[in-house]
This record gives structure tokens, C-alpha cells and sequence, in this order.
């Protein structure tokens, strides 16, 4: 499990135009890294239009959104909510299994696998600051917003 310090494992994916993101060339930057299960759907709309309406508050910081969703989804999702920043495509969830937001969920006393809605915020030396396991929703970018400034 990742934990406050560590350094950030690194990755590569393409973003919502296919073109790639390495963790390693945002070295230097503060990054905020929050994954979610699914576009279109209404927590992860809600979520990544609050990082939308707070985005100019992050100034000096990269805001990335990961989830399983294809490149094709990305960009209809963040073409149709004018998202400012990039979404990542990790289809085979290997990303959110390095920043532990790849596991185990419930519905309807149904287990199974999948997207476990987090965020990670990572230091320009390339360390975790803040680990947010498990978002509720409603606030949640805010408190990001805060940590982010305190860097």
C-alpha cells in the first residue's frame, strides 16, 4: 500500500488524445491524481466537475484524472463538461493498482473488483503528500484545494 513519503510510482498512459503521460516528467511539479470508476457516471461527474470549477484555485499544480474508461471516453466526457486538465486512460487498472485505487467493492452484497474512488497528491520532489483512500464526493475538493496550497 502506498503511504505519505513514498516516492510516486511511476507510469505511462495516454491521455484523451491518445498522447502519453509519464509520472517522471512532472518531476518538480505538484500533481493532484484522482481516480475514479466510471465517465458519465454521476459521482465521478460531480467530482471531476468540482476539480473543473476549482482548477484555476490550483494554480501552480497539475490535476490529472485516471480511470478504466477508454481514450475515445475520455474525451467525449471531458469535451461535454469542459474539463481543464488531462484524463488518463488505464484500461488494464495497472496505474490504480501501484496507487493502491485498484480493489475490492460491494453492491448490493456483491463483491468484485474495480475503481476504488481515491486521490493522491505528490510533492515536486516526486514524494506522496496526502493520500485521500475511499472520496466521499461532496467537499472532497476542497480539502485537496487546501492541502495543495499548504505545499
Amino acid at each position: 500500500m502506498l503511504a505519505e513519503g513514498d516516492k510516486a510510482p511511476d507510469f505511462k498512459l495516454k491521455d484523451h488524445e491518445g498522447k502519453e503521460v509519464k509520472m517522471g516528467d512532472l518531476k518538480g511539479k505538484k500533481v493532484v491524481i484522482y481516480f475514479y470508476p466510471k465517465d458519465f457516471t454521476s459521482g465521478c461527474t460531480q467530482e471531476s466537475c468540482d476539480f473543473r470549477d476549482k482548477s484555476a484555485e490550483f494554480k501552480d499544480t497539475i490535476i490529472l484524472g485516471v480511470s478504466s474508461d477508454t481514450v475515445d471516453s475520455h474525451e467525449g466526457f471531458r469535451h461535454k463538461y469542459n474539463l481543464p486538465f488531462r484524463l488518463l486512460s488505464d484500461p488494464d487498472h495497472a496505474v490504480q493498482d501501484k496507487y493502491g485505487a485498484w480493489g475490492e467493492k460491494s453492491m448490493y452484497g456483491k463483491k468484485y473488483m474495480g475503481t476504488v474512488r481515491s486521490t493522491i497528491l505528490i510533492g515536486p520532489d516526486g514524494k506522496v503528500k496526502r493520500l485521500w483512500p475511499k472520496v466521499r464526493v461532496d467537499g472532497h475538493v476542497d480539502e485537496v484545494l487546501e492541502a495543495a496550497k499548504s505545499l
